[in-house]
């Protein structure tokens, strides 16, 4: 059984994609949600197996949506659209199901059989590799982590204070204290601060490296966590546990990091 979010703006185009799925008997709608936000909050409490994602909506749109989901929550997506060819192209390249509004019912049915077979830890962290990959094409914020550093600092430093993140055409500096957390799929992460995401082409081990420890703590293969931002934390299944951050973000500190609970223990 496969759990779908529907996100779109368009009541009309909800109810409308609501009924074709009545057709799959193993697609269930696990809820609805009319813009970015409610889609976060959507995915984090219900945590769909799939998600019909609109582009082209006001305020956060569905790339903004994507930036802003950890690698752990990322569900497979299909992208709603009525985007121009060009745009068409670049979802072509990277793999990426898209549907073209009005819906055409043989696209909806390839795409769904394409998302079952799309299952396991491993085929969705490359889904998400594309998926930023894809985001930076179309938006161009990609920005190496070298080139970050350098264009803040002018010089090393052994912990940088701030790192520059591209925004479309504009490189912003973002104080690295004021980074909450960032969580990272194959070559590409995602830096959550003060309620903006920005997308780094790096490794996290270079970015641990060059963090201070004293206030990142890695808690996940793919997660390092400002510690400062650790509200509170409750005990997983295995030897696991999930860390609350102030602005309701949920993240999980596997047991290969355990040794590090103390030192966020410690902020709370």
């Amino acid at each position: 059984m496969l759990r779908a979010l529907i996100v779109d703006d368009e009541e009309l185009a909800r109810r409308g994609l609501e009924i074709r799925l009545e057709d799959y008997a193993d697609v269930e709608i696990c809820g609805q949600a009319r813009n970015g936000r409610e889609a976060l909050i959507a995915v984090r409490e219900q945590m769909p197996d799939l998600m019909f994602l609109d582009v082209q909506m006001p305020g956060m749109d569905g790339f903004e949506v994507l930036r802003r989901l950890s690698g752990s929550n990322m569900p497979e997506v299909i992208f709603v659209t009525a985007y121009d060819e060009f745009a068409l192209k670049a979802f072509d390249a990277n793999a990426l199901d898209y549907l073209l509004k009005p819906i055409n019912d043989d696209r909806l049915r390839e795409a769904i059989e394409r998302a079952r077979k799309h299952t396991g830890e491993m085929a969705a962290e490359e889904h998400r590799n594309r998926l930023l990959k894809f985001v930076c094409e179309l938006t161009g914020r990609e920005l190496t982590l070298e080139s970050a550093l350098e264009a803040a600092t002018g010089e090393h430093q052994a912990y940088p204070r701030r790192i520059a993140i591209r925004d479309g055409a504009e490189t912003q500096c973002v104080d690295v204290e004021a980074i909450d957390w960032i969580d990272a799929a194959g070559d590409y992460m995602c830096v959550h601060s003060a309620g903006d995401t920005f997308v780094l082409r790096g490794t996290m081990k270079h970015l641990e490296d060059v963090l201070d420890p004293d206030i990142f703590v890695r808690v996940h293969r793919s997660a390092i966590v400002n510690c400062h931002r650790v509200t509170a934390m409750r005990p997983h299944r295995n030897g696991e546990y999930f860390l609350q951050l102030g602005d309701a973000t949920e993240l999980k500190l596997s047991r290969k990091y355990k040794s590090n609970l103390e030192r966020l223990a410690n902020h709370i």
